[in-house]
């Protein structure tokens, strides 16, 4: 099992059928470029591979506020529909939060939509916590 982040645009569209479960309003022709825009704000994509096929993918980046310190905080974290329960989400979840503590992070965040009760579940299982409500707005429809 390999697991890294994807710095060439190869890595970052194979990536790409794996995150669309997750984020199915994207398209596979932007991908690439929507990543490179978000990586000039601290964005990385991160993944693990193996027998040469995708498994699970994470954006994430680091960020600082006066409520958490330093933190890295999760974008996306998802496993490939027929990949789920063998180990990739949690191989994943470990290696970011071993990351987050390699570079002197104070606290590890993600949000989880509140209809995916499977994945509260599996973040509870590794040790998170439910600590707040997130409220959005939508300023934009595409």
């Amino acid at each position: 099992m390999k697991l890294a982040i994807a710095t060439t645009n190869s890595e970052i569209q194979r990536c790409f059928p794996v995150m669309v479960c997750l984020r199915p309003h994207l398209h596979e022709q932007n991908f690439v470029k929507r990543v490179r825009r978000q990586e000039s704000a601290g964005y990385r994509l991160a993944y693990v591979e193996e027998h040469e096929r995708i498994r699970a993918v994470s954006g994430f980046r680091f960020s600082e506020n006066l409520a958490s310190g330093r933190f890295m905080y999760v974008d996306d974290l998802v496993t490939r529909e027929g990949d789920r329960g063998r180990g990739y989400g949690k191989a994943l979840i470990e290696w970011l939060i071993e990351l987050a503590r390699t570079e002197q992070c104070d606290q590890f965040h993600l949000d989880s939509g509140v209809q995916r009760f499977e994945a509260h579940h599996f973040y509870m299982n590794r040790g998170l916590s439910i600590k707040s409500h997130h409220f959005s707005m939508i300023l934009n429809a595409e």
